[in-house]
């Protein structure tokens, strides 16, 4: 090949009428066209809109798999807030809602369940660790919560001498039931706790949902736990008061869901989360502790 053939590129002149080709500037050298090429081909997504988009640091990855695939973290959003948002309504007895938030186990299985597990599995893929846990763990206990509440599984007729079909709610209100998954409850509040420790560096939108739902979920345990010795007037209370910050973070998480589809589309208006990554920077690791 040619010293001529090697260094002069051409590229399409859009300016020009006749849609002409015509030569780069021959001071370049072959390498610095190609820079030049590649930057242009390439669109740079600054650290904050990464964060909106990923809820996640913007982070290295082998390959181009976020050109690849799509953002798997508004179907998560969407999930949580499909499921939380109910749930937080019936618990708080709007408009003559109860039930514990029985009537929406539909929504817990294939809203918060279903689309929090795809949205994670996403997340996996994409190498995003801190949302890949976030939506697993919710998602888990979207399908774990309904399947409690499914009269079949048996989960709160194993305490009850008189369960039966003619009786499916038998044992929902045996104080034993109620003081073992106020255990449950417990650990999802100290999970929450964990994740709402990682928002610092993250947004405050976010920060909303996750101290929104340690808030929550330890008042359920108050709950459960009341009601398991008797204490019908406080187990009452606090179940509305857990209902109340259940439904603040669900409206954190409508917020982010609201800006990361605005963002999806290039919408010219931006809804603002809150970046917090300049608050609390990043730690430094030696490159020797790099494995």
């Amino acid at each position: 090949m040619s010293t001529t053939n090697t260094e002069h590129y051409t590229t399409k002149d859009l300016s020009s009428e006749e849609g002409g080709l015509k030569h780069v500037d021959d001071s370049l050298s072959t390498e610095d066209h190609l820079q030049d090429i590649q930057r242009a081909n390439s669109v740079n997504m600054s650290p904050e809109l990464f964060e909106k988009l990923f809820l996640s640091p913007q982070n290295a990855i082998k390959g181009d798999l976020r050109k690849t695939f799509a953002n798997p973290t508004p179907l998560a959003v969407l999930g949580l807030v499909m499921a939380l948002t109910p749930f937080s309504c019936d618990v708080m007895g709007w408009r003559g809602a109860g039930g514990d938030g029985a009537a929406s186990t539909g929504a817990y299985y294939f809203m918060g369940g279903l689309l929090m597990i795809i949205g994670s599995i996403g997340e996996w893929i994409m190498g995003n660790t801190y949302p890949f846990v976030l939506f697993g763990a919710y998602g888990g206990f979207w399908l774990s919560f309904a399947a409690t509440l499914t009269p079949s599984l048996g989960a709160y007729g194993h305490y009850a001498s008189s369960y039966s079909d003619a009786n499916p709610s038998a044992g929902l209100d045996d104080p034993t039931f109620a003081a073992s998954f106020g255990f449950y409850l417990l650990a999802m509040a100290v999970l929450s706790f964990i994740f709402a420790v990682g928002t610092l560096r993250l947004n405050i939108c976010l920060m909303v949902v996750e101290w929104g739902l340690t808030i929550c979920f330890g008042l359920l345990t108050a709950t459960f736990w009341n009601l398991s010795q008797g204490n019908a007037a406080a187990a009452g209370k606090c179940l509305i008061a857990g209902g109340a910050f259940g439904f603040i973070a669900s409206a954190g998480a409508w917020w982010i869901l609201a800006a990361q589809i605005l963002a999806a589309v290039q919408f010219p208006i931006s809804l603002p989360v809150g970046d917090m990554s300049s608050v609390f920077p990043a730690a430094r690791v030696k490159e020797d502790n790099l494995v």
